[in-house]
């Protein structure tokens, strides 16, 4: 591997919006996609798991939309592999937020069907499919725009004539931990349709309030992204079933009962050296965090199919570590 001198290259939009209900992510999505559609003179797509509400516009925009009636990740993949191979250079997903609750539901039930009851594990298991679906948004080929839910509260604010009024204000997304960093803008909506630009690798709109963001705001990242060398084109995931595989582990499973053990035991000491992992004296996990570990080790039986869980433990761990000691940087 050699370095070599760093090139612009064109770029796809990854977008993000986020919001309570009714601050205007949907219409916001599907003017700023316009913009970026009609700049490249394509048509654009819109799949929606949010009851039909994009096509509420239909008599404003044109597009073509797919009503997912399963709101599952395997179902937001194969949508998107469709948009692709249609040829859809501008996708719109409104909203992300349902494919988490599948994600949280599998959670609570893997959870509540083990014997340790420890959900720990029970994201080691389900996170492969929180990643894939992830890497398929990255991955499309094409500009993306999503949505997403957040979790809303109501507080007491001064309105234009001077009384006291409440306003339902957004709080963290609907989506998985960390999501923020998996998009190149995110813009957090209010009630006034106004966008806040919390994250903007542009560098040209950071920390903006935009009132009601449109076709003009599209067309504004699309000219910047397009001022590079071409990109090539990237891949469609292909549509799997999630089987766990873990990474970095050059530790064999066998049925040999001494070998199962001692590869158990390598295991375990590998999980112990991520969770007290600490750089300048900052930790990344908590007492708490490293409790769960503990437990969770000692309900795990050492036999193959334990061996399975604590790959999967550790993968999962050594996921984390890497999202907070980069948060940390």
């Amino acid at each position: 591997m050699a370095f070599e001198k760093a090139e612009r290259t064109q770029l796809y939009l990854r977008c993000a919006l986020f919001g309570p209900s009714g601050s205007g992510k949907t219409m916001t999505a599907l003017r700023m996609a316009k913009g970026i559609a009609e700049k490249m003179g394509v048509p654009f797509a819109v799949i929606d798991t949010e009851a039909r509400s994009a096509s509420k516009y239909a008599d404003r925009f044109t597009f073509e939309v797919d009503n997912l009636k399963e709101k599952t990740i395997d179902h937001y993949i194969a949508s998107m592999n469709d948009a692709a191979k249609k040829g859809f250079k501008v996708l719109v997903i409104d909203s992300l937020s349902h494919a988490w609750r599948e994600t949280t539901e599998e959670v609570d039930r893997i959870t509540l069907a083990s014997i340790s009851k420890n959900s720990v594990l029970s994201w080691a298991k389900v996170n492969p499919k929180q990643k894939r679906f992830i890497d398929a948004i990255l991955n499309y080929p094409g500009h993306v725009i999503v949505t997403m839910r957040s979790r809303t509260e109501w507080v007491m604010s001064i309105g234009k004539d001077g009384k006291t009024v409440p306003e339902k204000i957004g709080l963290s997304p609907e989506q998985g931990k960390g999501i923020e960093y998996e998009f190149d803008l995110l813009l957090e909506m209010n009630q006034k349709h106004e966008a806040y630009v919390t994250k903007d690798h542009t560098d040209k709109f950071q920390d903006a309030v935009i009132e009601k963001p449109g076709e003009d705001f599209g067309v504004a990242l699309y000219d910047w992204l397009s001022d590079g060398k071409a990109k090539p084109e990237a891949v469609i995931i292909p549509e799997q079933k999630d089987v766990l595989k873990p990474v970095k582990n050059t530790i064999a499973i066998t049925k040999d009962e001494d070998s199962l053990k001692e590869r158990s035991a390598a295991i375990i000491k590998e999980i112990g050296n991520i969770v007290t992992t600490s750089e300048n004296g900052q930790e990344y996990f908590n007492e708490d965090e490293r409790n769960d570990a503990r437990q969770l080790i000692k309900t795990t039986k050492l036999n193959e199919s334990g061996m399975k869980d604590l790959l999967a433990f550790k993968e999962f761990l050594e996921s984390e570590l890497a999202k907070r000691s980069k948060k940390a940087a």
